[in-house]
């Protein structure tokens, strides 16, 4: 954390540890994603009882990893590529209880984007403090010119500028982000390189994301911090770097796990505690629960269990959207990729193609796979998906932008086709649920439930985790844990006055 100008969150004040209390409070976390982890982590930490509940075999959610046999090889598999932004604070944290140093992390110092044109952009160099970063970026984009930057509509643009939570949720979530850029008369190109990167970021279409989560996205990224644009990918899977230690850690702390067990109804019983029904037949009882799944999952409790929360609060879950599907390549290549590409490539031009990952560049079991076989491991991402999966298609484009892989074989190769991650579409923000709820002692956690916070993707799975334990641990009279994110509003004064004008002549 290296931006003086991050902003702390503190939680209330209170015990350190369970213990001081009279009865040692028992809650479930369903869901084993980043959200119910932190969650767990959070509350383990106060000397809560934990039990986490998760469907899958494996921890970690949608940043989970496994192995696989094919033909008789074990290959490490995950869902894709994640980047852990230096403006993750939250999830950091998290991370930083199984390794301080964050060894396990390591820094990829530029993604290029290219469009179908052959235009490239580029992260590397550029400066650090906002907003010279924005600018350094748009003045030497091959799709942004001096003369763009003159037709922009400054007054409309001004909210893209100076964001503030949550006041940018009233002023933008009732338009799209594709509209609200052609509103501005941003750049064509440009619009369809760089902010189509960000969008698809949440496997939406421009036409289908809010223009709130949009500007809340350049505010994390660009103009609200000074961590940069720099990321960093562990360094292993995700099972062997992550999630496999943080379980033995937790476990240290009583927490116990039921793997491959999923959630079918939550009962609220007479004295107030709860009863969580699962497919194994098992009735696990609790004094809270925090629900922290995706959005199928959520709904699919929900309705099965009559008497949680009220009825607003129930059609409000049933409300939220999940994203389009999307598909996940991953080839073994008989022979290897040419040593320029870069660990990761992000496309606009290229459907049904997003980007390509070079796994070898950063993951040590493709690392370990690649020196015996000599080959390479590709990653392929298609996201918003409008049909089925096309691995042909997918692969063509592979060879056109990677020439040297037409001639590769196919040793082995997984697809995956998903369709978990929420969607904020313009006007959602009014009803979507956040992480309190109308029935004590049930909280929600998730990169889908709502906190006003600037926060996004995982991070905003690890800070509603945080926070759900936080308002739990407030209710037994336990210290909660202190939150760090980007500033709240846009840091630039002259940026923010400009803002505030608008406002006032919009209104």
């Amino acid at each position: 954390m290296t931006d003086r100008r991050r902003q702390t969150h503190l939680p209330p004040l209170g015990l350190r540890h369970a213990s001081a209390l009279t009865s040692r409070p028992a809650v479930m976390v369903i869901g084993a994603g980043i959200a119910g982890l932190t969650a767990a982590t959070g509350l383990a930490e106060r000397g809560v009882a934990v039990t986490i509940l998760e469907r899958e075999s494996y921890l970690g959610g949608r940043v989970g990893g496994w192995t696989e046999n094919h033909d008789g090889a074990e290959l490490a598999m995950n869902r894709g590529f994640h980047a852990f932004f230096r403006q993750y604070y939250n999830l950091r944290g998290l991370l930083k209880r199984i390794d301080p140093q964050l060894q396990m992390l390591a820094p990829v110092d530029d993604y290029p984007l290219v469009d179908g044109a052959g235009r490239r952009e580029s992260f590397r160099g550029l400066p650090r403090t906002p907003p010279w970063n924005a600018l350094a970026f748009a003045m030497r984009s091959p799709t942004f010119r001096l003369p763009d930057l003159a037709r922009i509509d400054a007054r409309a643009a001004a909210p893209l500028a100076s964001v503030s939570l949550p006041d940018i949720y009233h002023r933008l979530d009732h338009v799209d982000a594709e509209t609200f850029l052609k509103g501005i008369n941003f750049p064509d190109a440009a619009r369809h390189l760089a902010f189509e990167v960000f969008s698809r970021s949440f496997f939406a279409e421009p036409s289908q994301l809010s223009a709130a989560e949009l500007a809340t996205m350049f505010h994390i990224y660009f103009l609200g911090s000074s961590e940069g644009l720099i990321f960093d990918v562990p360094t292993s899977n995700y099972d062997t770097a992550l999630w496999q230690p943080l379980q033995r850690y937790l476990e240290e702390l009583d927490v116990r796990f039921h793997l491959g067990d999923s959630a079918i109804r939550i009962d609220v019983n007479v004295d107030d505690t709860f009863s969580v029904h699962t497919d194994s037949t098992d009735r696990l009882k609790a004094d809270a629960v925090v629900l922290a799944t995706d959005v199928g999952g959520l709904q699919r409790i929900v309705a099965a269990s009559s008497n949680l929360a009220d009825d607003t609060w129930r059609k409000r879950i049933q409300r939220l959207q999940s994203a389009s599907p999307f598909a996940v390549y991953r080839l073994w290549l008989d022979r290897p990729v040419a040593g320029h590409r870069p660990a990761f490539l992000g496309t606009a031009g290229h459907k049904p193609l997003d980007n390509i990952s070079v796994l070898e560049r950063y993951e040590s079991q493709a690392r370990d796979w690649v020196q015996r076989r000599r080959g390479s491991v590709v990653e392929l991402h298609s996201y918003a998906l409008h049909s089925a999966p096309c691995r042909e298609s997918a692969i063509r484009q592979l060879h056109a932008l990677y020439p040297e892989t037409a001639e590769a074989n196919i040793i082995h190769d997984r697809v995956l086709h998903r369709s978990d991650c929420p969607l904020f579409t313009p006007g959602s923000y009014a009803h979507r649920p956040s992480i309190t709820t109308p029935q004590p002692g049930l909280m929600l956690a998730g990169d889908g439930i709502r906190v006003d916070l600037p926060v996004a993707l995982m991070e905003r799975a690890a800070t509603t985790g945080w926070s759900a334990a936080n308002r739990l641990l407030a209710q037994w009279g336990l210290a909660g844990h202190t939150l760090t994110t980007v500033p709240t509003r846009g840091r630039w004064a002259p940026l923010r006055w400009l803002a505030n004008r608008q406002k006032l002549r919009s209104s």
